[in-house]
């Protein structure tokens, strides 16, 4: 019998240290060191299975063999995997506790089924709560097959039985391997377990799913070494209070990465939102002062949003700058390029910026639709409502432009706008049909647009 040792392993960064210390020397975390026993490798080199490589395939020719990607019920699923489930791959799947990660798992699996068999391993719910969970969101007649286990091995070992096509296993934190002397949930566990399912995928050919906890920092919970083994990392969004869900791909061997597919969350269980613009833009009877639309990319799609700015007098002797999906330093920062070269007085103004709909924009498109916004709340004047503006906005009052600059005002323009407010280079040479598209190179020009 293997013997075993007690190691010291960080919870944070999954360092191990031969005895405890008060701070983790890779992570610099302070008392997240917890004593594991860990099983010796019985097995010796001379024992281990020698397997001959083939060295006569090319990449060419692997490359030319594509597989099919299983479709797994959903166009928005589909979208944010890069076009279905790909054989062989390990998907990670993360989000806030109650945010639709297990139903969207037990929907995936009754549609995935008719690809072939379908293994859903839990280790969180008994096997009549799964099925009093599928009967309320309609999928009594699912044949994917069901196990109650949190061994890593026998699920494996079910998994090749079954010659299963998916296998889904919820929760990756509920799982321990039998070579491994820890609890449930550390980091030992949450990286063998990993790994043992990543050896089973691409060895068996089956599409894996691990469901994962996050940490209150909105991490996958357990060191971010199991986010490196797996092909695909997916993660839920969701304001407070919202029915409305976000699944992000922040990573993607098989497809674009930042990626998203927008849900609805009802009694029903999730469903596809197929125009999610129409969500994240409240049109309003008439035209309201501070309100801009302007249009962002998300990956492969481009989303209509509206940009609010409510600029008011400042009751303190600092005035404040508040944004809601919106980077702070990067208001502050638009906000003192558009006093320096758009002359507007913010100086004893109260800002607040906020992006409806609970989106974050991240990326210098919107920089245009914020300092408009702005000035329109300023001056209280309100903008045109079939008005939309994008653009990059310079320290000296230049506008950049964006990527995708043409397929941005496509969307607008299916969406009934008829006036584009866009950097210079982003003119297309053919405009859409209806759209005035008007060029602009400095931020004074942008302002005097409207």
């Amino acid at each position: 019998m293997a013997k075993s040792k007690e190691v010291f392993v960080c919870q944070s960064c999954g360092a191990a240290a031969p005895k405890w210390q008060g701070q983790c020397a890779t992570c610099g975390e302070w008392n997240t060191l917890v004593a594991e026993l860990q099983a010796a490798n019985p097995r010796k080199a001379s024992e281990a299975k020698r397997a001959r490589i083939d060295v006569s395939a090319s990449l060419a020719v692997e490359a030319s063999a594509e597989t099919a990607r299983l479709p797994t019920g959903s166009a928005e699923l589909d979208r944010v995997l890069g076009g279905g489930l790909v054989p062989g791959s390990v998907t990670l799947i993360g989000g806030d506790p109650g945010i639709g990660k297990s139903t969207l798992m037990l929907q995936a699996a009754a549609a995935l089924n008719a690809s072939g068999p379908v293994l859903y391993a839990t280790g969180e719910e008994s096997l009549k709560q799964v099925a009093l969970r599928a009967r309320r969101l309609g999928l009594e007649a699912a044949t994917a097959r069901l196990i109650a286990e949190t061994c890593v091995e026998s699920i494996v070992g079910a998994a090749a039985g079954l010659t299963a096509h998916v296998l889904i296993v919820d929760s990756i934190q509920t799982m321990y391997s039998e070579r491994v002397e820890a609890a449930p949930g550390a980091v030992s566990q949450l990286r063998e377990c990993t790994a043992e399912l990543v050896r089973f995928a691409k060895a068996s050919g089956t599409a894996v799913l691990l469901v994962g906890h996050v940490t209150k920092e909105g991490q996958i919970a357990g060191p971010r070494v199991l986010e490196h083994m797996v092909d695909t990392v997916l993660y839920f969004e969701s304001d407070t209070g919202s029915r409305y869900r976000v699944l992000r791909s922040v990573k993607n061997r098989f497809g674009a990465a930042n990626e998203i597919g927008v849900f609805a969350m009802l009694e029903q269980g999730l469903r596809e939102v197929t125009n999610p613009s129409a969500i994240f833009l409240s049109r309003h009877a008439e035209p309201v002062a501070g309100s801009v639309i302007t249009v962002m990319r998300e990956g492969t799609r481009s989303l209509l949003i509206e940009v609010q700015v409510l600029a008011d007098d400042s009751l303190g002797a600092n005035p404040r700058r508040v944004a809601v999906g919106i980077d702070g330093n990067r208001l502050t920062m638009l906000l003192a390029v558009a006093h320096r070269h758009g002359g507007l007085l913010l100086q004893g103004q109260d800002v607040f910026a906020n992006v409806v709909g609970g989106v974050r924009l991240a990326e210098t498109a919107g920089d245009l639709a914020i300092v408009m916004a702005a000035r329109s709340s300023l001056n209280n004047a309100p903008v045109p409502s079939s008005l939309i503006a994008f653009g990059e906005l310079g320290l000296a009052g230049e506008i950049r432009p964006v990527p995708f600059g043409e397929e941005r005002l496509r969307e607008a323009a299916k969406h009934g706008f008829k006036h584009a407010v866009v950097p210079e280079a982003n003119v297309p040479k053919r405009p859409p049909e209806g759209m005035t598209v008007r060029g602009v190179t400095r931020l004074n020009q942008a302002l005097e647009a409207f």
